[in-house]
């Protein structure tokens, strides 16, 4: 594997990681929460300056529906983590404590919730738009049946956990802090540890099934609109 492509996927790991600890900051605490925000900003730039090529090929090619579902959620993750670092720093108690900031704290608030919410499920469907190269290796584990069989568990898997990702999605209200019908977050310092970053891993995990399948469909869809293309130009 291509050294460039490994430090990707590591930060993409290290992402990921980030991402998990972010959203359970009664597991980490608030100082904590504060250097994972800053780890995390700093790899959203190194990210996108190791795929700095995707933004000189914006305006090259053609935009497949699937193309422009990508390009749109790319952005708007990018909008949402310029809005956390932008709220964080106001909100900071530790990290920028020392920075003269006097003014602002009531919308920062507002935004740093509903920014938090929509960053995690943006960033968790990019994840997921990516996912074919993850699963891919893992369909080649096995060989003959037993690879048929690794398939098949591994999509039941993939369904049950997306399944109890739905549940607790449903279950936090989550819907209600992206779209601010609701403005203070519940958090629930009582609860296991263990249990708050499995349930949060899960509720990522249902955007990264719906986004892998979604650009399954969307792929086949345009891949079959293409046939029939070009099977028309042909009869002409």
């Amino acid at each position: 594997m291509h050294f460039l492509r490994k430090i990707k996927i590591l930060i993409d790991l290290c992402m990921t990681a980030a991402l998990l600890l972010l959203m359970t900051c009664q597991v980490t605490g608030e100082r904590f929460h504060e250097w994972i925000g800053v780890f995390m900003f700093l790899l959203s730039v190194i990210h996108n300056i190791l795929n700095i090529r995707w933004y000189g090929s914006l305006l090259k090619g053609k935009y497949s529906p699937l193309r422009a579902v990508r390009t749109l959620i790319n952005f708007a993750a990018l909008i949402a983590m310029l809005c956390l670092a932008y709220s964080g720093m106001i909100l900071s108690r530790y990290v920028f404590a020392a920075l003269p900031i006097e003014s602002g704290m009531a919308l920062a608030r507002v935004m740093h919730l509903a920014a938090s919410y929509w960053g995690f499920v943006l960033m968790s469907v990019h994840l997921g738009f990516h996912w074919g190269v993850v699963a891919g290796r893992l369909c080649k584990l096995g060989e003959g049946k037993s690879r048929v069989l690794v398939l098949w568990i591994m999509r039941a898997f993939a369904l049950c956990f997306a399944g109890y990702g739905a549940f607790c999605f449903w279950q936090a209200d989550i819907f209600s802090y992206m779209f601010l019908t609701t403005e203070f977050a519940f958090i629930d310092y009582e609860k296991n540890a263990a249990l708050v970053l499995f349930q949060y891993a899960a509720m990522a995990g249902l955007w990264v099934f719906i986004a892998y399948y979604m650009a399954k469909g969307m792929g086949n869809f345009s891949a079959v609109s293409g046939k029939r293309k070009e099977k028309r130009d042909e009869e002409k």
